[in-house]
C-alpha cells in the first residue's frame, strides 16, 4: 500500500471524540473525500464526517466515541492511500516523490546536489538542495529558476540565476 501523509492530529474537539487536524496537503477538502486514513503504525481510522474551523478541520472517525479515547490520538501523524487522493494537475507534486531528486544544472548539465527538503513559504516553494559537500542552496520554485520536474527519473533540471548562494 503506497500512503502519503495528509496531516497531524493536534487536538482532541469536544467530548464526543471529534479530533482537529492540521491539514498537510494544499486541498484539505480532499478529507471528505476520504473513506479511511492511516497512522505511521498502519492503524486504519474510518472518516465518519469532515467539517471546517479556522485553518483546521474537525474529523469524527468511527473508531473514536468520547474525548478520552481522542486523547490517545494527539499528535499522530495522518497517511492516505496514494490512490484515493487522486490525479494531480500538471506541474503539481507531491513533496514525497521531490525528495531525492538529483538536481542538475540546466545550462551545464552538472549535479548541483539532492533535494533533501521542500519548504513552503506561501508565495512560491523553496527546494533545499543539498551538494557533495554538505552546503545548501535554496532554489526558489519559480519558472525562471526549476526548469523541468521528472518524477519518474527523480531529476530536476534549474538553472541558477544570479543571487542564488550557498548557505
Amino acid at each position: 500500500m503506497d500512503l502519503l501523509q495528509v496531516g497531524k492530529i493536534i487536538n482532541t474537539h469536544g467530548l464526543r471524540g471529534d479530533v482537529k487536524i492540521a491539514s498537510w496537503t494544499d486541498t484539505p477538502e480532499l478529507f471528505e473525500r476520504l473513506k479511511y486514513v492511516y497512522l505511521e503504525n498502519g492503524d486504519r481510522l474510518t472518516v465518519k464526517s469532515v467539517r471546517y474551523q479556522k485553518n483546521n478541520i474537525i474529523v469524527k472517525f468511527e473508531e473514536i466515541s468520547d474525548i478520552n479515547e481522542a486523547e490517545v490520538y494527539k499528535n499522530k501523524v495522518l497517511c492516505a492511500e496514494r490512490a484515493a487522493l487522486g490525479e494531480l494537475p500538471e506541474g503539481v507534486y507531491y513533496i514525497a516523490d521531490l525528495l531525492g531528486c538529483t538536481v542538475i544544472n540546466d545550462d551545464t548539465n552538472e549535479e548541483i546536489g539532492i533535494l533533501k527538503w521542500v519548504l513552503q513559504t506561501g508565495s512560491n516553494d523553496v527546494y533545499d538542495v543539498v551538494r557533495a559537500d554538505g552546503k545548501r542552496l535554496l532554489l526558489p520554485v519559480i519558472n525562471d529558476v526549476v526548469k523541468h520536474v521528472d518524477i519518474k527519473n527523480k531529476l530536476i533540471r534549474a538553472h541558477l540565476i544570479d543571487g542564488l548562494e550557498d548557505i
